[in-house]
């Protein structure tokens, strides 16, 4: 068995005296391990940072094998993120997200792409955590767990929308809210449709993907949010109103 794809670092973990196990996400293979042999050189370990882009060829006997990986670097990323809080921790907390909630093995394409786009773009910290938002939204829909904001679920209107049910995952306009508005998520406007984010927007919109996130997909696998996505709010929150 052999292929052949782009791949993003998640994670790297030792194995024996000098390979290591890298977890990739790839573009037509999905979230898929392999054993790097030399894989913790100083060369390789500089490679096999999370976040950066790898040219990747896959090779095992057998289908359902560990196989092995040959590694060619593509894109470095995580010097950017080191000299950068803000980047580093987005970068992380993207990695841990794509780890902890994607299948073993299962194609998704869609989630591949927007993950690169995420990336390419850390250097901006207006724009990267919209992005990383969006990702996280379109990362539900593609698990078959996407949420409901084009229009209001009490009355239809697809105009003011400001909340999401915690329940049903479907927007919710002020009016309709009332007084049960303290119960509901609050729907950033970059999300309906605004040119612009605030901090608060943006705060607003990881706290939203990352309820549906730990509720929908890991709460069912008694997993929780992973430590890095679950910490990046409130470091953002420092780092944005300081910039």
């Amino acid at each position: 068995m052999e292929w052949t794809d782009d791949g993003i670092v998640l994670h790297v973990r030792p194995y024996g005296e000098s390979s290591v196990i890298l977890e990739a996400l790839t573009r037509d293979h999905g979230r898929h391990l392999g054993l790097v042999r030399g894989g913790s050189s100083k060369k390789m370990r500089g490679i096999l940072q999370p976040g950066n882009g790898l040219r990747l060829v896959w090779r095992a006997r057998l289908q359902e094998h560990l196989g092995n990986y040959a590694v060619e670097p593509a894109r470095e990323r995580v010097g950017v993120a080191l000299g950068d809080r803000a980047a580093l921790a987005g970068l992380t907390a993207a990695a841990s997200v794509a780890s902890a909630l994607l299948p073993e093995r299962e194609a998704h394409p869609k989630v591949f792409d927007g993950l690169m786009i995420v990336l390419e773009a850390l250097e901006d910290l207006e724009t990267w955590p919209v992005l990383l938002v969006r990702w996280e939204l379109g990362l539900l829909e593609d698990l078959g767990f996407g949420l409901d904001l084009q229009a209001c679920a009490l009355t239809g209107e697809t105009e003011n929308l400001a909340y999401v049910s915690p329940r049903s995952g479907r927007a919710v306009t002020a009016e309709a809210a009332g007084q049960y508005k303290e119960r509901l998520l609050v729907l950033p406007a970059f999300l309906t449709g605004a040119m612009e984010a605030s901090v608060g927007d943006v705060l607003a919109g990881l706290r939203l993907t990352g309820f549906f996130l730990e509720k929908r997909v890991l709460a069912p696998n008694d997993k929780v949010l992973p430590a890095p996505r679950m910490s990046l709010p409130d470091q953002l929150e420092k780092l944005m109103r300081r910039a």
